[in-house]
């Protein structure tokens, strides 16, 4: 089974390539926020950018740095062996993660999803998620925290990247679909 992790910030549209990315290939995704999210809904906590940081910071004090992977693994990924050819995961945010996935698996494409902070912030505050930032300064704190998990390695390191700054879908699909015929031939 091929893994297609997908990194970048909140808001470059790794929802949005995810989405494109399964129809073309007629593969599965995983979302590892899921399992920060599953696990508050667990505890009875809501699902609010705060609780949601302050879980994913535990998970990975107690279990270490790639334990959202891990749990990732256990979850979702476990149940799609040997019943998928390609597996989309979006949100990968560090590199032990990374090669949490190229240890289980072996066959792993990176993927950063890339946009400016502008437009990110833009995007963020249109989407209108209870999660989103709602001033600059959240958006940066937000930023800032998620490079501080190392987010940044993943999206410098990665495989391939695409550039999503425009707000032009047909754009958007056409590099999507270029990256899905690279993936199918690599398969």
């Amino acid at each position: 089974m091929k893994l297609v992790l997908l990194t970048g910030l909140p808001g470059s549209g790794k929802s949005l390539v995810a989405k494109l990315l399964s129809e073309y290939l007629r593969a599965p995704t995983v979302n590892m926020g899921d399992v920060v999210r599953e696990e508050a809904r667990r505890r009875g906590l809501p699902e609010s950018r705060e609780v949601l940081s302050n879980i994913a910071i535990e998970l990975r004090k107690n279990y270490g740095s790639d334990a959202i992977a891990k749990l990732t693994y256990e979850y979702w990924l476990r149940k799609l062996e040997g019943r998928a050819e390609v597996v989309i995961v979006d949100g990968v945010r560090s590199w032990d993660e990374v090669n949490y996935f190229k240890q289980r698996f072996g066959d792993v494409l990176v993927v950063a999803v890339h946009a400016s902070p502008r437009t990110r912030f833009r995007r963020l505050r249109e989407r209108g998620r209870s999660d989103d930032p709602r001033s600059w300064i959240e958006f940066v704190k937000r930023d800032l925290a998620e490079l501080s998990m190392g987010v940044g390695t993943v999206i410098a390191l990665a495989d391939y990247v695409i550039t999503n700054e425009k707000n032009s879908l047909t754009e958007l699909e056409s590099k999507v679909r270029e990256l899905a015929e690279l993936i199918k031939h690599e398969s």
